[in-house]
């Protein structure tokens, strides 16, 4: 199975680190947050499509270095245009008929990445108290998706989007428009699929995003090595 991780983003709110380094090289423990990424995927993925933009060659020479999966190629996003974007990216490069696609600077639990992986079509969601921070999964009657919405004005706890996907390669049939913020979201391929047929819902048990130096500094101490080990 492919995997395709989505790493392009500027990283603009971890500078000035940053600056020098992009965001998923950042260092967790004495390791590269990717590298915990990429560890956890499960052993049914042998194939890694990255897409890069920020400091490209930094993000090739530790994919030609990082010794979990050999067959990886870095996906140039060239002028960046949103996940959507990225994803279309890859489809020249994805050689699976499913395959999984995580946000690159997020820390996600090898348990529930398996699971993922055993899907049609699924995104992992975790439970939060502040819908309107978050996009929002809303549920069929059978417990699968319906559609995800961004930042609704509700009250919670709901479940929220993680940003780890599991999706057929007929997503690459769809179309979608530029958003109202000038991007091709991943969330509209999302909402397609789930208005098809199936796409199912795995409850997270471990996911850390990473998206100030305030949660960097804290998953320093987090015990990473019993959630981010693979499971199979």
């Amino acid at each position: 199975m492919n995997a395709i991780l989505l790493a392009a983003g500027l990283g603009t709110r971890l500078r000035p680190h940053t600056l020098t380094t992009p965001k998923p090289l950042l260092p967790v423990q004495g390791r590269p947050l990717l590298d915990w990424t990429i560890a956890a995927l499960p052993s049914c993925v042998d194939r890694l499509l990255v897409v890069t933009h920020y400091l490209a060659e930094q993000m090739e020479a530790y994919l030609a270095s990082q010794p979990h999966i050999r067959d990886w190629v870095a996906v140039p996003q060239g002028t960046p245009r949103g996940t959507g974007d990225a994803l279309r990216k890859c489809q020249p490069h994805v050689t699976s008929d499913r395959f999984l696609v995580i946000n690159g600077d997020d820390l996600f639990g090898a348990a529930d990445l398996a699971q993922l992986s055993h899907t049609p079509a699924g995104v992992i969601c975790q439970e939060v108290a502040d819908p309107k921070k978050w996009g929002i999964a809303f549920m069929n009657p059978d417990g699968t998706l319906e559609k995800l919405v961004e930042k609704p004005d509700i009250p919670g706890p709901r479940l929220a989007n993680t940003g780890a996907y599991l999706f057929p390669k007929s997503v690459f049939d769809l179309e979608i428009n530029l958003s109202p913020r000038g991007e091709y979201e991943i969330t509209d391929y999302v909402s397609q699929l789930a208005a098809r047929g199936p796409f199912h819902v795995v409850p997270s048990t471990f996911w850390y995003p990473i998206g100030t130096e305030e949660a960097w500094n804290a998953a320093q101490t987090l015990d990473l090595q019993s959630v981010m080990t693979r499971t199979e």
